[in-house]
């Protein structure tokens, strides 16, 4: 078997983890011997064992002399340093471990070459991926990854529009765009990112829960641009099922799980909003609207992926205008019924 092989298979270790792990990245580990794999391990929980712990523990007992034999394929780079458990090079150089394959380095500070240099130092031979599994080991987790380069939350942009683009009716009445299967995979998505975030009039105008009511994981930390707290207490917003930030220009204080996030007015929103979830460490976020909000964010080139859905039996002539994607590149679709979803990222120039 190849590395590639071994490295597929710590890539499909890695994503059992998902909604489970972060902060933390999703990691794979896979050990073989002779072309015989005797260990495989994957982060299972945030602040539990780690990849490369889990991998060797679930080496069988008449195995076990062969670990100071064996290659360990690990789809990031292990870590050198003491968080919610011990560093995992420290456990390959306790084992005697010879050959490490590594997916991809660990953009984290903490870690960043840090591991290969113990390891190198320690005697064990570290081979990287080449470019392409290195992009691959990076894709999973590109979330992760985008936080720690670009020091900002992995941005994704949501929105449903009618056949002749429209996202609202424009006069104040709620317009139902997506049906109901578009609706629970909206909710899944939901369930797949640190926060999602609203607009004060999308808040107003829709009062919605942003809750993953129509799908089983944990609802994300609710994101709400209110700068003028014009949101009355009703609003479900503030009924306390999920962590609540109200970024605003009047106070900064915090109730219960409700974060009243003081921003100052004037300067550009966007910048002050990513490098307020910087701080607040929040890994990916899904913008629901409004219009306005979504084309900030594309206007500014600070986006990642856009998720559009289309209902292409829905015309209302009169209403407020889609947002217009700008640099993208179309990367999948479906058709749900009558809606489709066309899933787009920023093309880099």
């Amino acid at each position: 078997m190849s590395a590639i092989h071994y490295m597929q298979r710590c890539l499909e270790l890695a994503k059992l983890g998902a909604g489970s792990v972060a902060p933390n990245p999703m990691v794979g580990a896979v050990l073989v011997y002779n072309n015989r794999v005797i260990g495989e391990g994957w982060h299972k929980q945030y602040g539990e064992a780690h990849a490369e712990v889990n991998c060797i523990n679930s080496v069988r007992e008449d195995d076990k002399q062969f670990i100071s034999q064996s290659t360990l394929y690990v789809s990031l780079e292990p870590c050198a340093h003491y968080g919610k458990t011990p560093p995992c090079v420290d456990l390959i150089i306790k084992y005697k471990i010879p050959y490490v394959f590594i997916g991809c380095r660990d953009p984290f500070k903490e870690v960043d070459g840090k591991g290969i240099e113990k390891l190198n130092v320690a005697g064990v031979k570290v081979e990287l991926a080449d470019r392409l599994l290195s992009y691959e080991c990076q894709q999973i987790n590109k979330r992760f990854f985008t936080f720690h380069t670009a020091q900002r939350p992995y941005i994704i942009l949501k929105w449903a529009q009618t056949a002749d683009e429209k996202i609202s009716s424009g006069n104040g009445e709620r317009l139902l765009i997506s049906n109901e299967y578009t609706n629970r995979l909206v909710h899944r998505w939901r369930s797949e990112e640190a926060a999602i975030l609203v607009g004060t009039n999308t808040a107003l105008l829709d009062d919605p829960e942003l809750t993953t009511r129509l799908w089983p994981g944990k609802s994300p930390v609710r994101l709400v641009v209110d700068m003028d707290l014009k949101l009355p207490s009703s609003a479900k917003i503030f009924n306390k099922e999920a962590p609540t930030v109200i970024f605003n220009s009047v106070k900064q204080e915090e109730e219960e799980n409700i974060l009243y996030y003081r921003i100052p007015k004037g300067s550009s929103l966007i910048h002050q909003l990513l490098n307020a979830l910087y701080k607040l460490k929040i890994q990916s976020v899904l913008v629901e609207g409004g219009a306005k909000l979504l084309q900030s964010f594309i206007d500014d080139g600070l986006w990642d992926e856009a998720r559009i859905i289309n209902n292409e039996q829905l015309i209302i002539n009169n209403g407020l205008d889609a947002p217009i994607l700008k640099n993208a590149e179309k990367i999948s679709g479906q058709k749900l019924l009558s809606d489709k979803v066309a899933i787009y990222k920023l093309k880099h120039s």
